[in-house]
């Protein structure tokens, strides 16, 4: 009995360990930005803008690489692009194009892969790059044809929804670009954000000893991608908490007029962004802030969005705003902390040492195998990679490795719940299925090149495969419009 309680206890320690580490660390400047994008494309946005390029109706040759450019050029995490998704679903993208964007914005994240790069090799990098774009974009295709009669009623209801739409003001245009910008400050590493110009000491006795016991009441073990609260982590956490308090008060009868707990709520998120953005170190005489180009760019960015809020956006669209991004908070967040702490605790049942067993050759099951532990060991992006240089010096095939890389941040439990609450849960496990087939197939052509085929051989393969599936959903769509056809 001791021995089970003991387990039990080990394994609820893993989840809320995980999960503290998960919002002290990464929910913040990714996030909560995030968030807030997807409430201003919503309320901001016309329907009649975006679906210029992502609408169900918009060429193929022009939707779909414009989904895939977006997811891109934004480089954000899993966690990040959910809302997003979110976001420009519900605004009236095709099924189709937001799916590609949802497949390719964390599978090319232009840090991780210039990380991968770097710490595991270009040619991983690479092909990580070209198979997920190339499969991102297969995927949206089945995806739109499969549940066609259910995109076109999505479509129509847009329509019903925004059917009162103006066209979007240069105010509010500006607005949104402020937030975009304040997301890649708060989530770019490039030396011009990561140094420090300003240092301020505080001298507050016993954050030190805080700070140590922080770190033995929460895992902390990089190699296994545990990477404990910090004391900034821990006011961070109290902050969310607060936020999502005066939220309740403020934004949830948003309606009915604003209040008091409107402003306040929307002034602790910046405080927060602010707390986020700063470089602290705890010594034993207190604490040394560091105030770096990220948090310099954060509070001229955080500056700018509160004036534009307070005299640039009227009240319809301030109101819209804000209870679009809280209703994207209501729906997202609590499936998140679900997903994590779920996660924290399948993680501590997988023993590293199983893994040259199972995935250290290039089969379709050791593929397989790396698909499956997309699922169930999800890292935040950059932590994957060092996780993945481990998984390498376990025996892990290269193979395996790329299908672990592609599928992990597209399949982690967390995402898969998220995608289901927005989409449906039969879209959401269809979508899953075809994500670990394209990723074990990544994973395949690419560890038959790692064990020596020719680089033209591995071209033929995703030629082949990619011309395969070309003419597979041609012959389908003609199936569709010819019995389209005779129905009329």
């Amino acid at each position: 009995m001791t021995t089970i309680l003991e387990f039990i206890t080990r394994l609820l320690s893993s989840g809320l360990g995980n999960l503290a580490s998960y919002l002290a660390a990464h929910v913040l400047l990714c996030l909560l930005p995030a968030f807030y994008i997807a409430g201003a494309m919503t309320a901001l946005i016309p329907k009649e803008t975006l679906t210029r390029y992502l609408g169900r109706n918009t060429p193929k040759y022009v939707s779909y690489p414009a989904a895939a450019a977006a997811g891109f050029l934004l480089a954000v995490c899993s966690c990040t692009v959910i809302p997003l998704f979110a976001g420009i679903y519900k605004k009236g993208a095709g099924l189709g194009p937001a799916i590609t964007f949802l497949f390719v914005a964390p599978a090319v994240n232009i840090l991780a892969l210039s990380y991968t790069g770097t710490v595991i090799g270009m040619d991983l990098a690479i092909a990580r790059l070209v198979l997920s774009i190339a499969f991102g974009i297969g995927v949206g295709v089945i995806m739109a044809l499969t549940f066609r009669k259910a995109d076109a009623e999505h479509d129509i209801a847009t329509d019903t929804m925004f059917a009162g739409a103006r066209a979007m003001r240069r105010g509010a245009l500006i607005f949104l670009l402020v937030l975009v910008v304040l997301l890649i400050v708060g989530t770019f590493q490039i030396d011009l954000l990561k140094q420090t110009y300003f240092t301020l000491e505080l001298p507050i006795a016993g954050v030190d000893r805080f700070q140590d016991w922080l770190f033995d009441l929460v895992p902390f073990d990089p190699a296994r991608g545990e990477e404990g609260v910090t004391a900034q982590g821990a006011v961070l956490i109290g902050m969310l908490i607060l936020i999502g308090l005066t939220s309740w008060k403020g934004i949830e009868n948003i309606f009915e007029g604003f209040n008091a707990w409107t402003w306040i709520s929307t002034a602790l998120v910046g405080l927060t962004l602010l707390i986020a953005a700063l470089g602290v170190t705890t010594h034993e005489g207190g604490v040394t802030l560091q105030l770096t180009g990220k948090f310099l760019g954060v509070l001229l960015a955080t500056l700018l969005l509160g004036w534009m809020l307070k005299t640039q956006l009227n009240e319809d669209e301030t109101r819209d705003f804000l209870w679009e991004s809280w209703r994207f908070v209501k729906q997202i967040f609590p499936l998140l902390i679900v997903g994590v702490f779920a996660v924290g605790m399948i993680r501590e049942l997988i023993k590293p040492e199983w893994i040259e067993a199972l995935a250290g050759s290039n089969t379709v099951f050791g593929n397989f195998i790396g698909v499956v532990f997309g699922v169930f060991m999800y890292f935040p992006t950059l932590v994957e990679v060092p996780i993945a240089q481990m998984f390498l010096r376990l025996g892990m095939h290269r193979g395996p490795l790329l299908a672990y890389l592609i599928s992990d941040p597209e399949l982690s439990l967390q995402s898969i719940l998220i995608t289901a609450a927005i989409i449906g849960r039969l879209k959401a496990w269809v979508y899953v299925g075809w994500v670990s087939l394209f990723s074990t197939l990544a994973g395949l052509i690419y560890g038959a090149w790692v064990d020596g085929a020719s680089l033209g051989l591995v071209a033929l393969y995703l030629a082949a495969l990619l011309a395969l599936l070309a003419g597979a959903l041609w012959l389908v769509e003609r199936r569709n419009h010819f019995k389209e056809v005779a129905v009329q």
